[in-house]
């Protein structure tokens, strides 16, 4: 576990996708309480599971996109009073979960003031939900971008450099594709760079912490560019 503020931790485990080693993060968030959210939840086992509860209790579990929701079953049933939330389409791929809530545009009760969010609207392969620890002036994300560099895999690297995203803070040439609403898409990046970060945690790749704002502008050019053209 790797503190990075007060009341933010990040925690990296090995994870294959499409047989790339392209890792997985959770992060841990502690909100004034002291309860604690944990962000894309990582396989746990005992001294993970030690070492987060050490921090205060597990009340809610947060799956942010489509994607990112393998192990909230098992950390529910490691910490049976968390409240799972879940990305718009999981509510139903995952019913056998006790869902307490669908994520949308606005922060839930349980952790307003703290932590703000955003859907990322027209993009609805991955449904992502996007959010901003203010405490610590980190954005929060899952595959909003990758930051993929000399420490991966040969293999890992070389499909980066081909999806367009290796050694920088930036989405995929997949982005480009799968997005369905351009102007709406567009429109979700924006309200998301009104925020006053610096840092970006994603799940798959380096930590930015520093410049991490404008990174995700040079990341994203192809599409805020489009605002400045009409």
């Amino acid at each position: 576990m790797r503190q990075l503020h007060s009341d933010l931790w990040i925690v990296d485990r090995p994870l294959r996708f499409l047989g790339l080693e392209v890792g997985a993060r959770m992060t841990v968030v502690r909100l004034p309480g002291p309860k604690l959210l944990l962000h894309s939840p990582i396989a746990p086992d005992a001294e993970l599971l030690r070492e987060v509860k050490a921090l205060g209790p597990v009340a809610y579990l947060v799956a942010p996109n489509r994607f990112h929701h393998l192990f909230v079953g098992e950390w529910q049933r490691s910490c049976p009073d968390a409240s799972i939330y879940v990305a718009p389409g999981l509510d139903t791929k995952r019913a056998e979960l006790p869902i307490a809530g669908v994520l949308g545009d606005e922060p839930e009760p349980a952790w307003k003031g703290a932590i703000d969010q955003v859907l990322l609207a027209g993009f609805p392969f991955a449904n992502e939900v996007v959010f901003f620890h203010r405490p610590s002036a980190t954005l929060i994300a899952a595959d909003l971008a990758f930051n993929v560099g000399s420490s991966s895999p040969p293999l890992t690297r070389i499909a980066f450099r081909l999806g367009g995203a290796y050694g920088r803070l930036a989405p995929t040439v997949l982005e480009r594709l799968l997005v369905r609403d351009r102007a709406a898409f567009r429109r979700s990046l924006e309200r998301i760079l009104e925020w006053p970060f610096d840092r970006v945690v994603v799940a798959h790749g380096e930590v930015s912490e520093q410049g991490g704002r404008e990174e995700l502008i040079r990341g994203y050019s192809w599409i805020l560019g489009e605002a400045s053209a009409a």
